[in-house]
């Protein structure tokens, strides 16, 4: 199936890869970030635009698709949660003035879970209003990376649009391959640069004395100092502890290893120092399953089956699948 879109807000190309996987064109990406922007340049052959607030909606090409993983720190857990009253928040509104000029038929938007329930759900009911009154309609899920053969415990929030009202239902992953860590781990020369301190090694090892330990497994600490063994690893994050993740107690995730953990393929290449490696990975999104919602999107749109609605598109209710 051929189709265009346009990828905001777009990191090292998550969300592009599946689309292009599928038929799809990008016509236009934009990315403030100038690090994420090198790898997104040394993977696709194109350097994104910058500030998507300085760019003019008519400039940017026809496209069928929008696709924005909008900027998740002001409805995080790990940030203040202020929603809209945080200057990025206020980035979704970047995303309606393009909707409005361009009109696509089709959306994809992804955030992080806590944007339900932020400002008593008020900042959400924001966005699903605005899409409704943009003829949109709206079906949103929570899904995890864990469901979707990822060892890493990654819940995000997908909002997809149409301007067509298709019988359309989002993946439960249930089909999918059970994760296992082992799968995505270096082993050898390859990871002996990442390990940690001794220091660090030795009060690891004290946090979990009395823990029944295993390998391989991801030692996490919180930010209460409490230690936790798993066989997947917690989500990644861009602005974390150094020290939060530790792959069996005693060294750091490799950079293939992020990004393995975040589902690219093993020709993605990514640039910068460690700590901006970190930075960009973590900011990503999962692309396994991105992939998953992708085919569904493509399914329903192919299949066209438009179901009877009773009120117009801006009367409708939106559609948690």
């Amino acid at each position: 199936m051929n189709f265009s879109f346009i990828d905001l807000f777009a990191g090292i190309g998550g969300l592009r890869l599946p689309f292009e996987e599928l038929g799809g064109e990008c016509v236009f990406s934009s990315e403030i970030d100038e690090s994420a922007s090198k790898t997104y340049e040394i993977n696709f052959g194109e350097k994104p635009h910058g500030d998507i607030k300085k760019i003019s909606a008519e400039s940017i090409p026809d496209h069928n698709l929008l696709l924005a993983g909008f900027p998740c720190q002001p409805f995080s857990i790990m940030g203040n949660m202020n929603g809209f009253s945080d200057t990025r928040g206020t980035l979704f509104f970047d995303i309606e003035r393009i909707l409005k000029v361009k009109r696509p038929e089709w959306i994809l938007l992804e955030n992080v879970p806590q944007l339900r329930t932020i400002q008593k759900g008020n900042a959400f009911k924001v966005i699903l209003d605005r899409l409704r009154k943009l003829d949109y309609f709206v079906h949103y899920k929570v899904l995890n990376a864990l469901d979707f053969g990822l060892p890493q415990k990654r819940e995000r929030l997908f909002i997809v649009g149409f301007q067509k009202n298709y019988n359309f239902s989002f993946p439960s992953g249930n089909g999918h391959k059970k994760y296992n860590l082992k799968n995505i781990l270096e082993n050898g020369d390859s990871t002996k640069e990442y390990e940690a301190s001794d220091y660090i090694k030795e009060k690891r090892l004290k946090s979990v004395k009395d823990k029944n330990i295993f390998f391989p497994s991801v030692w996490h600490e919180n930010r209460s100092g409490n230690v936790s063994i798993h066989d997947f690893s917690c989500a990644l994050r861009a602005n974390a502890s150094y020290n939060y993740l530790l792959v069996n107690g005693k060294r750091h995730f490799t950079p293939r290893e992020l990004l393995r953990l975040q589902g690219f393929p093993e020709d993605f290449k990514i640039s910068g120092s460690y700590t901006k490696i970190r930075f960009q990975t973590g900011n990503s999104v999962p692309v396994s399953v991105v992939r998953s919602v992708a085919k569904e999107m493509i399914h329903s749109i192919k299949k066209n089956d438009v179901l009877p609605y009773v009120t117009s598109p801006n009367g409708q209710i939106e559609m948690e699948l």
